[in-house]
């Protein structure tokens, strides 16, 4: 019987070195590519700790709504809405107790990926459903929440009488206990006024320079976008000569970052 649990011992010893050895030789192979496929699923793919800050925004499931904004795809009064034909891959009408699961086990990947000076700036959208403030908490609460940071966009309709314009999203810093900005970062307020990106096919991109504003006050050398859509995210780690992992579920989406890149690489190297 002892002869028996020491075999087992080290059988299961060799299983743990084969796969933390698999998962350390995995390293070069996230880096600076844009992966095709789930995030929860990819990111359980990536070794505990290699990525030093995540930045991303996720569908907002706005097609699940209590409103005719963009319900089941009608449009209603948003029909010129890039919005309104919804994502690649995506339909952006989930369920609001599965929505707010499959958000709550992507920042749990996030999180077990990030080391202890690590952080995620998680951008999300709050709303109001059914004549209620919907803002997220069922998503973030438990995690280490340290700041929220206002984007104030430009622009936008309103056609509810209950309330007054949204002007604004929210990006949550989810920070480990490590974590610090950059030298001088700090003088930066927690309202930041940037345009949203108007010239771009992903119906909901990021601008390159709210993104440049968050690269540019870590340190990080590995940033992660589990939603990387049209490649924003990339493009500021290449401005800031960082690497990047990207991940997409969209075919298309991933084909429309890689091209992007690649031009953005040839500019890079004019300059």
């Amino acid at each position: 019987m002892a002869i028996l649990d020491t075999k087992i011992k080290e059988l299961r010893s060799i299983e743990h070195l084969c796969k933390k050895s698999t998962r350390a030789d995995s390293k070069e192979s996230f880096l600076n590519k844009i992966i095709c496929g789930s995030a929860v699923d990819i990111m359980k793919q990536i070794p505990d700790n290699l990525v030093h800050l995540v930045v991303t925004s996720p569908p907002y499931n706005l097609k699940n709504s209590t409103g005719n904004g963009m319900k089941d795809g009608r449009g209603g009064k948003w029909a010129n809405a890039a919005l309104k034909n919804g994502y690649s891959h995506h339909d952006d009408c989930m369920p609001h107790n599965e929505y707010v699961k499959w958000q709550r086990d992507c920042l749990t990947e996030m999180m077990r990926i990030i080391p202890d000076d690590g952080a995620i700036f998680y951008n999300h959208k709050w709303r109001v459903q059914g004549g209620l403030l919907q803002d997220r908490q069922d998503i973030v609460s438990g995690f280490p929440v340290r700041q929220v940071i206002i984007w104030k966009r430009k622009g936008g309709l309103n056609f509810n009488a209950g309330y007054f314009l949204p002007t604004y999203e929210v990006i949550y810093l989810i920070a480990k206990p490590k974590f610090k900005l950059s030298t001088k970062a700090n003088a930066h307020g927690d309202v930041w006024d940037f345009t949203q990106e108007m010239n771009n096919e992903h119906p909901a991109a990021f601008p390159v320079d709210l993104i440049d504003r968050i690269v540019s006050a870590t340190e990080s050398k590995i940033i992660l976008d589990p939603f990387m859509g049209s490649g924003t995210t990339a493009i500021s780690a290449i401005n800031f000569k960082r690497d990047y992992i990207g991940i997409d579920i969209s075919p298309e989406y991933c084909e429309m970052a890689r091209k992007r890149i690649k031009q953005h690489q040839a500019q890079v190297k004019l300059w």
